[in-house]
């Protein structure tokens, strides 16, 4: 979905049905995908030289590994990739016919822009089908109403020149609706938007899409035209409706749980929207997707007499980060880790490695609209639910001295600063606090309860009489230039809450 140039949620209230597109709140960036560098701070007693990084910023970015490079494609023809994971390289940016995406993307989807009546591309998906080719699923949608278009493009290469296939949906039409049934209605039919393309367990094709307006929908796809298999109309609905402010699906299988993990974003893509990342799972990958508490996602949706209320979608789905920061501890320096309106994830698993990673845009405490890409990795707790880690990814291996990924039980006992994520879906930062695992199992400081470490890097935390099952890890703390233990724990009520060493 798209930050520059336009405005993703201009609300059509009145007389006619809000039509919004997804990401709402009013958001603009003040800027597109550039590139920056950034390195730790100066080093703390302890620590080690800091490690740099390469930013990119790439709106919505979905992911695909080739060779041994990662790309990440995102909203205006954005493209960059990385080898690391930590250092970005832009590919290409903007809709124009200088994009090398496009031969000439203005003529080539001449008929898309057309109907979205804007020359502008939204949040896209990259997928590498059985005959070699990849397939890129593109959309492009006006920003103040759904007329919206779908469609897949092909290549012999990720980078193109991608060559137009066809338009796949459309939406936001008055009259007759693209199910070729019912009239097209704002409030049950999809957004035809945020397309991702995915193989279940079994080698089948899935096409996850949609966003506000009638909800997320899932399409079976024949695997060999990369189109959809016939006879489904939008296909079938998994999640949001009423203009509930859900979008950005994303599903990632894991084979070791038996789950599929459709992950989306609630809120408005802005600095004051409130987006936040959230998970829901199911056994099919077509759903039903439940949260931990067991609800159907496909019953949560917005109130149909209020526009965007999140107060109605707020309580599901287990929220695994939203807007937070950690606060410099003692011996710390530079600017403190923290985020804005994470949001519009993808995910991939490495199998040569056994890791899972998120990927996402973010904006940032005090820096407005600007946003770029992060790569955490990715966990998953005793009970199965995803858990994030609560720094950006580094890899252990750049440990100086090495440092081993187990996390013992006398590893754990310290000092840490503590972030609650809580439900809501709001503006609101939530900062760190001080709190102590002692060695006698006790939690002290900002807030009280137990641990217990489980073996295996996971642990279990009693907050206020509320257990969160999570994992502890190393991750990097750039404030400190020094990998330092964490832990990232879940409730079932959907809550995350975080944890980083400070101090010894």
């Amino acid at each position: 979905m798209g930050t520059t140039g336009i405005l993703r949620a201009i609300c059509l209230i009145g007389s006619i049905a809000l039509t919004a597109c997804g990401g709402g709140g009013g958001g603009y960036s003040s800027s597109s995908s550039s590139s920056s560098s950034s390195s730790s701070s100066s080093s703390s007693s302890g620590g080690q030289a800091p490690i740099p990084f390469v930013n990119a910023s790439v709106h919505d970015p979905s992911v695909i590994k080739v060779g041994a490079e990662y790309y990440v494609f995102g909203s205006h023809l954005a493209a960059a990739k990385t080898t690391d994971l930590m250092n970005w390289t832009l590919v290409a940016d903007g809709v124009t016919n200088t994009n090398p995406l496009f031969t000439n993307v203005l003529t080539e989807l001449q008929d898309t822009f057309t109907w979205s009546q804007v020359n502008d591309l939204w949040a896209p998906d990259v997928v590498k089908l059985g005959d070699g080719k990849f397939y890129f699923y593109y959309d492009s949608c006006r920003g103040d109403a759904p007329l919206s278009a779908l469609g897949v493009a092909v290549a012999t290469s990720v980078t193109g020149p991608y060559t137009n296939k066809q338009i796949i949906l459309r939406s936001g039409m008055a009259g007759l609706s693209d199910d070729g049934v019912t009239n097209y209605d704002a409030q049950v039919h999809p957004n035809v938007v945020d397309p991702q393309t995915f193989f279940d367990h079994n080698g089948n094709l899935w096409m996850i899409y949609g966003s506000y307006s009638g909800g997320i929908f899932i399409l079976a796809m024949d695997e060999t035209t990369g189109l959809p298999e016939p006879g489904q109309g939008y296909g079938r609905h998994l999640l949001g409706g009423n203009h509930a402010r859900i979008e950005g699906a994303y599903v990632l299988y894991n084979a070791q749980t038996g789950f599929y993990y459709l992950f989306t974003s609630f809120g408005g893509l802005a600095a004051n929207g409130g987006y936040n990342i959230r998970v829901a799972r199911s056994q099919a990958p077509d759903g039903p997707y439940f949260d931990a508490a067991g609800t159907n996602m496909d019953a949560v949706r917005g109130n149909p007499a209020v526009i965007f209320d999140d107060t109605r979608i707020a309580p599901y789905a287990q929220k695994l980060v939203g807007n937070y920061q950690f606060a410099l501890a003692t011996g710390e320096t530079g600017t403190a880790v923290g985020y804005v309106s994470p949001g519009h994830n993808s995910a991939y698993f490495d199998a040569a490695s056994g890791q899972y990673f998120l990927f996402f845009h973010t904006r940032f405490p005090g820096r407005g609209e600007i946003h770029e890409i992060r790569v955490h990795e990715l966990f998953f707790n005793s009970d199965g639910w995803p858990v994030l880690a609560p720094l950006r990814y580094v890899p252990l291996t750049l440990a100086i001295p090495t440092q081993v990924a187990d996390v013992t039980n006398a590893d754990t006992a310290g000092a840490y600063k503590y972030v609650d994520h809580g439900k809501d879906i709001s503006a609101t930062i939530k900062n760190s606090q001080a709190i102590q695992l002692t060695a006698a199992g006790a939690v002290s400081g900002a807030v009280t309860g137990s641990w217990q470490h489980r073996g295996n890097n996971l642990v279990d935390l009693t907050i206020g009489g509320t257990l969160y099952n999570g994992v502890l890890s190393r991750q990097w703390n750039p404030n400190a230039n020094r990998f330092v233990v964490t832990f990232s724990a879940q409730s079932t009520a959907g809550v995350s809450i975080w944890g980083v060493r400070t101090g010894d």
